[in-house]
């Protein structure tokens, strides 16, 4: 098990350096993140890569316990129009597997712009999301136990889903408005309105 623990670190620490390479040589490290959108390598096969519904990423089976190679990697992810999610670089592209969303948003702020107020979060990686019209809210009703779960979008398809201690306080921000005639439960963001569900179904969501 240790061996095994120690190939893997040392594949990943590997993958990483070819990843930083592939940065350093667009030139975008000091200036964001990587334009992988703009990529179109060819696709070398799936990666033993999953990220968990925890934020956790997992190499060969074994948690990738180093925050700055998982931060690393998270700036070269893409999820494509067939659904699927990738690393990418100039040169080739692999494909991994997401059990949920491949970000978690583990805080979150509201402040006053403007005079509206703005939430804003931040994911487990870095990012800083402010919730606008470019990066809106969605929300899913999950399982036989009808939980609420809420997404942000990051960047490009990628989403965060927001933490069930996060979620809490966001719900808290709702507000009951009239849309098409019916009341609804919504969330506010800047000029931005977000739809939650029905508010005459709120008390059959579970806590």
């Amino acid at each position: 098990m240790a061996d095994e623990t120690i190939r893997a670190a040392g594949d990943a620490a590997g993958l990483a350096a070819m990843i930083a390479r592939a940065a350093d040589q667009t030139g975008n490290r000091e200036r964001g993140l990587p334009p992988v959108e703009r990529w179109n390598p060819p696709f070398c096969g799936d990666l033993d890569m999953e990220i968990r519904a925890d934020g956790t990423w997992f190499y060969l089976g074994t948690p990738i316990g180093r925050p700055a190679l998982v931060r690393l990697f998270s700036t070269v992810l893409r999820k494509d129009e067939d659904g699927k999610t990738y690393l990418v670089t100039p040169v080739e592209k692999v494909g991994i597997r997401v059990e949920d969303a491949p970000f978690l948003a583990v805080e979150m702020n509201v402040a006053d712009k403007a005079g509206l107020p703005v939430i804003t979060f931040r994911t487990n990686v870095g990012d800083l999301v402010s919730v606008d019209a470019e990066h809106p809210l969605r929300f899913e009703i999950a399982g036989e136990k009808r939980q609420l779960k809420p997404y942000v979008l990051v960047r490009g398809r990628l989403e965060a889903l927001v933490s069930r201690a996060v979620m809490y306080d966001l719900v808290e921000r709702g507000e009951t408005v009239e849309i098409d005639g019916r009341e609804m439960f919504a969330l506010r963001s800047g000029a931005c309105l977000f739809p939650v569900m029905p508010a005459d179904e709120l008390d059959a969501l579970s806590q």
